[in-house]
């Protein structure tokens, strides 16, 4: 079989089997609701300045019905497949793009279909059981939420409300600012860039990296009980800063040494004072090694 006749072949079985078009638009509100369900597939949504809703893209075989309707400020785009059909088969994919306006408060459920937003500056809850969920923030709260996803938030450090949760995901934002809750059971937190008031992290098995600016009388939490913290404060520094671990060392690039917490147990602790001390910075590990450092 030659190259030609293996690419053709590859590229049939990717795409969805007797897929249907789709391509649709309502009226909305400029600053109305949309809820979107979608069982696997892809669901990508993004603001306009068209007070209208619309949605193009393709259906899987075996969708029962697509549903696209307005009850007063409230649009519902809905891929419903054939019942008994398990969703993450190619025949149920349905791949579909909203186009909603931009001040729009979004409500996206997938169970296997990834999740992307982009240009949105309304609230957005997001929830996906094995979908990736990539998002830019602007000054409206985000939630997202995953079983076996990673979520990635992208903001411009205007203040926010975010709470991200992934039970074996990973989760990413940069360039966030306001007050943060990120929690995870087994997957890496990485926060990069942005100003925060508040900032909480917490996952039980894996690492944890924090780099951004903590202000004068802004809460940092983090704990992990397996994973190396790594914490970097950019700017001024003016913060009441405890630090635990069972087992594990700590670094600090301010000054002060740890201590160990007894002579006959493996527990090491820090607590110090930098600037005037109106914030707070705690950090607790049960397994794993914690740097402190400053830029």
């Amino acid at each position: 079989m030659n190259r030609l006749v293996l690419l053709t072949t590859a590229l049939l079985l990717a795409a969805p089997v007797n897929a249907e078009e789709i391509n649709e638009t309502l009226d909305a509100s400029a600053d109305g609701n949309v809820e979107i369900y979608n069982t696997s597939g892809s669901v990508t949504v993004e603001g306009w300045s068209r007070n209208a809703v619309e949605v193009t893209g393709t259906l899987g075989e075996e969708v029962e019905e697509f549903i696209f309707e307005r009850d007063d400020d409230t649009v519902v785009v809905k891929v419903k497949p054939i019942e008994g059909k398990s969703s993450g088969r190619r025949s149920t994919s349905s791949h579909i793009t909203v186009r909603v306006p931009q001040q729009s408060h979004i409500d996206v459920a997938t169970i296997a279909a990834d999740i992307n937003v982009d240009d949105l500056q309304g609230e957005q809850e997001l929830q996906s059981v094995s979908g990736q969920i990539e998002t830019e923030a602007f000054a409206a709260e985000i939630e997202a939420e995953t079983v076996s996803g990673d979520i990635d938030v992208v903001g411009n450090t205007d203040d926010i409300e975010v709470e991200l949760v992934s039970v074996s995901g990973s989760i990413s934002v940069r360039d966030l600012s306001g007050t943060i809750d990120l929690e995870t059971v087994t997957g890496r937190l990485s926060v990069a860039g942005g100003s925060f008031s508040e900032a909480g992290l917490n996952t039980v098995n894996g690492r944890v990296e924090f780099r951004s600016n903590l202000r004068k009388d802004g809460d940092l939490d983090v704990e992990t009980v397996n994973g190396r913290i790594s914490v970097t404060l950019l700017g001024e520094v003016s913060a009441e800063i405890d630090i635990n671990t069972f087992n594990g060392r700590i670094k600090n690039c301010f000054g002060p040494k740890p201590e160990k917490t007894s002579k006959y147990a493996p527990g090491w602790e820090l607590r110090f004072t930098e600037g005037n001390g109106e914030g707070s910075v705690n950090i607790e590990s049960l397994n794993g090694p914690v740097t402190l450092c400053k830029e």
